[in-house]
């Protein structure tokens, strides 16, 4: 499991994601505790929070990556979407390719990303993986378990997600397993590097985060 990291409350935060698109997909009641199942076992960091203004134009949102350490993920907010940065470790990356025939979309034909993430990583670089963090079957939230063959799951299990709504699968690249509900992979947002500790999300270029 994702090694947990609390600086600040969470209460509230299920607000900071897209209420409105949540209640119109699956109802409040079922999502909210989509939301309180992820986020009580993943670091949230206020000051990653985009501001008001920001949320309301659409603009990118910065994250320092510094604060996350090997095998970790967090949880920023971009455009009302919950997005998922997690820092790969060289042992996830190494369980790559070793499971595709298990997987509905393996080399992401059919799913969404931008052209520099259509690879096996589906990212930029091994190390960091950046998603939105919303099921593609129903925009339930899923919940991470990184440990290879968790008992919960089974011994085939490489890591990655598991949504606790309908049990759809997806592994460390956020490529869904067949036999889940979900269709296709987990969508990927536009993302660059501004430096080695500094993601801009919403943008292919991080210069264009400058202009915005």
């Amino acid at each position: 499991m994702v090694e947990m990291i609390h600086e600040g409350p969470m209460d509230g935060f299920e607000d900071e994601v897209d209420s409105s698109r949540r209640k119109l997909l699956l109802g409040a009641t079922t999502l909210v505790g989509a939301v309180g199942a992820v986020f009580t076992a993943v670091p949230f960091v206020e000051s990653w929070l985009p501001s008001e203004r920001a949320k309301a134009l659409g603009l990118p949102t910065e994250v320092d990556l510094s604060k996350i350490e090997p095998g970790q993920m967090i949880v920023t907010v971009w455009r009302l979407n919950p997005i998922y940065v997690v820092r790969r470790t060289p042992e996830m990356m190494a369980t790559l390719g070793q499971h595709d025939d298990l997987l509905k979309d393996p080399t992401s034909d059919d799913s969404t990303q931008p052209d520099y993430c259509k690879n096996a990583m589906r990212s930029r670089t091994a190390e960091w993986f950046v998603c939105i963090g919303t099921c593609t079957h129903l925009g339930c939230l899923p919940k991470p378990y990184f440990d290879a063959h968790d008992p919960m799951i089974g011994a085939y299990w490489p890591g990655g997600w598991l949504c606790p709504c309908h049990g759809s699968r997806y592994d460390i690249s956020g490529r869904v397993f067949e036999g889940s509900p979900a269709p296709l992979n987990l969508n990927i947002m536009p993302y660059a590097f501004a430096s080695a500790t500094r993601l801009i999300v919403g943008v292919d270029d991080a210069a264009e985060a400058k202009s915005s």
